[in-house]
């Protein structure tokens, strides 16, 4: 984020959107679902504290991989009072199975890779085992 907040503060759809580097149409769409939603005032969306902090929180569980609907509940988790252990066990779950698929899918990766070394390997060893292949003219 690009500044600090003081209590008082609010912000446009094109402050928010420039301050988080996303469309505006994507700030629309978080607030559509209900994950954010700003101050109307007449026409104009005004965005106040608790947003920013939601919106920082939905783009940080999308970096994660979170789906939206697991965001959502973690996003309402953070709304609730601190401290109730079934919350934050509930939580910790996700992000141990967040883990959990990130290391599967970094442990598929690399088998893809050494798999791709030893292709190239082969194919490298392959093209310095054939002969040199006489080249003619273009005109015969």
């Amino acid at each position: 984020m690009a500044s600090e907040a003081t209590p008082g503060d609010t912000w446009t759809i094109a402050q928010i959107a420039d301050e988080f580097a996303i469309t505006h149409r994507a700030v629309r769409h978080y607030e559509d679902l209900g994950l954010i939603s700003p101050e109307r005032r007449g026409t104009q969306r005004v965005y106040h504290r608790r947003d920013r902090t939601r919106l920082n929180l939905i783009l940080r569980g999308k970096r994660l991989g979170f789906p939206l609907e697991e965001i959502r509940t973690i996003i309402d988790l953070y709304d609730a009072p601190r401290g109730k252990r079934s919350q934050l066990e509930y939580v910790l779950g996700q992000i141990d199975e967040r883990r959990a698929d990130l290391e599967a899918r970094r442990r598929d990766l690399e088998a893809a890779l050494d798999e791709l070394d030893t292709f190239e390997s082969r194919c490298r060893a392959d093209l310095g085992a054939l002969k040199p292949t006489q080249r003619t003219s273009p005109t015969g």
